[in-house]
């Protein structure tokens, strides 16, 4: 079995210009003659690999914790595509999916310097996809986010944003990426994980 880890370490993670970054801080230390270690640390929702919910962008929307499971844990399509994602190029996409897998076409990470349109998310959107992912920190434009989030997350599309894919070929994997069960909040980080169900 080969998985992939897709996910930012933490604290050398990025950040979302604007956002706090993340803090350690050593609590107890064996080195300093404690009987253990013991770090805090404080961050953003949405720093380094994270899951957006639906109250990120939707007052009345899903907090992090009712994200159904379902949503961020089951096949998924990696699809590898440089620039902007157009409506065009997100059929394309989903036709490679369904062609590949019809399931795994439910949850789509993309692969590459991408940011998706407007037109790309209403067309994802409009097909009811589970979840959608990029490596990016936000997975429309960095300079005006708002409309690609509210296109997905309006219907409740997951977004799972900061990926680490350079490693993963286009395909089908398992991809696990559950976000911390964080009461009440607009997103939680996630450690996301993809399975490659051909290697034994």
């Amino acid at each position: 079995m080969k998985i992939y880890d897709i996910s930012q370490e933490v604290f050398s993670c990025e950040v979302y210009p604007g956002d706090p970054a993340p803090r350690r801080e050593t609590l107890c230390s064996m080195q300093d003659g404690a009987l253990y270690n013991l770090t805090g640390f404080s961050m953003c929702a949405h720093n380094g690999t994270h899951v957006d919910a639906p109250f990120h962008f939707i007052s009345e929307g899903r907090t992090a914790e009712q994200i159904p499971l379902e949503k961020t844990v089951g096949y998924a399509f990696v699809a590898e595509h440089r620039g902007e994602v157009s409506e065009k190029d997100a059929e394309e996409i989903l036709l490679r999916a369904r062609a590949r897998d019809p399931e795994a076409a439910r949850r789509v990470l993309i692969k590459g310097d991408a940011v998706i349109t407007l037109e790309a998310a209403m067309l994802f959107a409009r097909e009811g996809l589970y979840l959608v992912g990029g490596e990016s920190q936000s997975v429309g434009p960095c300079d005006a986010p708002m409309a690609v989030h509210l296109a997905l997350l309006r219907r409740e599309t997951v977004l799972l944003e900061g990926l680490r894919l350079g490693a993963v070929p286009e395909g089908v994997y398992f991809l696990c990426a559950a976000p911390l069960a964080l009461g009440g909040a607009d997103g939680a980080p996630c450690r996301a994980i993809l399975i490659d169900p051909t290697c034994e």
